[in-house]
């Protein structure tokens, strides 16, 4: 009998998108459904950009584009870091990709190994440890706690590293807990990391959305760490472009021709229309809409976050970025999964159950985005607020 790879058994489901289709399915039967469970902007793509795709599509002409991507958008780019964060980084380091999720899986691809391990953070975005099994890697999940920020640091990675170590992958601002990697200490991990000719990924897709402070790329560590650094970054949450399917890739020059060959085997190329949509991205216009839009994910966060720990709440670590709340709900469910469900079946409000992050304290947490606007958000808590009183 024909049966699927093993790997794949490894490979769990997207607990959220079961909920999605559970909220869904109410909202079918004339429910009202405040959603607060799926990490995508509730904004429209900005008009600029749109503007760009549609003048693009009038010219009828839609051909496949350099697997590494158009050469403008690189260099827009690679501009871009010039602009926003001081530093140069050659447009030939980069590499445009399918989403975020196409830039994980063409360094994935490019590095993993059969039974090499990569270090990965508990809790942490699901997709990272299935990217690296589904290349016959072996994901090592270490827990981190609110006392760490919920991020790995230079310690724990020595403490766990041996000789089937391949590398880690970091994600600053992380999905789920919103929390950055404090620049020394992302350097210390380099330093290490590099000492053991690892490799280092860091995901920052969410960067863009920092609240507090500015934060600093991985790039911004410099030429020393040039040679082992990979780093994602995406349109979708900044610049609002999620079902466009684009982001990019900056990785060392010896890996260039590397991934080019897997760009061109795995996806032949990125869309086409999301590329010269995206050239719009960089306009001052579009920058000024992506700052209000910024402005406002950190207004609901400082709205959100002091109601949930009204109701009894705890938010362990504050979030530095992103569009979450990694709320602690132990006060009131050792399962917070059922607990999740209730909620959403009760009083119509979805939330994420911690399960889908990893297994540390997962049944005590719970992920709650803050895409919804104010008004939607205060709806939810007075929600939250009567289920309470009946649990």
């Amino acid at each position: 009998m024909l049966k699927a790879a093993p790997r794949v058994a490894d490979i769990a489901p997207f607990h959220v998108m079961e909920l999605l289709a559970k909220a869904q399915a109410l909202e079918a039967e004339g429910r009202d459904i405040v959603h607060l469970e799926v990490g995508e902007p509730d904004f429209p793509t900005p008009e600029t950009i749109v503007a760009a795709a549609q003048a693009f599509l009038a010219g009828g002409r839609v051909p496949y584009t350099s697997a590494l991507g158009l050469p403008e958008l690189r260099q827009a780019i690679s501009d871009f870091y010039r602009s926003r964060h001081g530093i140069a980084v050659p447009a030939s380091r980069i590499v445009v990709t399918a989403g975020a999720s196409g830039a994980l899986l063409l360094a994935l691809a490019c590095l993993a190994r059969p039974g090499g391990e990569w270090l990965l953070t508990d809790p942490g975005y699901p997709c990272n440890r299935h990217f690296v099994r589904a290349f016959e890697g072996v994901p090592v999940s270490i827990p981190v706690s609110a006392a760490k920020h919920f991020q790995l640091g230079a310690a724990d990675l020595a403490a766990h590293w041996n000789e089937r170590s391949v590398g880690t992958l970091l994600a600053s601002p992380a999905n789920p807990t919103g929390t950055l990697i404090p620049p020394a200490e992302l350097a210390a991990i380099a330093d290490f990391v590099r000492s053991r000719d690892g490799a280092l990924i860091v995901d920052e897709i969410y960067q863009g959305l920092c609240f507090d402070t500015d934060a600093q790329t991985a790039l911004a560590l410099g030429d020393a760490c040039s040679e082992n650094l990979f780093v994602v970054n995406s349109f979708s949450k900044y610049f609002g472009m999620t079902g466009w399917r684009l982001g990019w890739l900056v990785v060392p020059e010896a890996f260039v021709r590397d991934l080019e060959k897997l760009a061109q085997n795995l996806f032949i190329a990125p869309s086409t229309i999301a590329q010269h949509a995206a050239l719009a991205a960089f306009a001052p216009e579009t920058i000024a809409i992506c700052e209000e839009r910024r402005a406002e994910f950190c207004r609901r966060r400082d709205f959100l976050l002091p109601k949930l720990e009204e109701l009894g709440f705890v938010i362990p670590a504050r979030p530095d970025g992103a569009f979450y709340l990694y709320a602690d709900c132990s006060r009131f469910t050792d399962d917070s999964q059922r607990f999740a469900h209730a909620l959403l079946e009760k009083v119509g409000v979805a939330v994420t159950p911690g399960i889908d992050f990893g297994s540390h304290q997962a049944e005590r947490h719970l992920r709650v985005s803050t895409t919804s606007p104010i008004e939607r958000l205060g709806e939810a808590v007075e929600r939250i607020r009567y289920f309470l009183g009946t649990v």
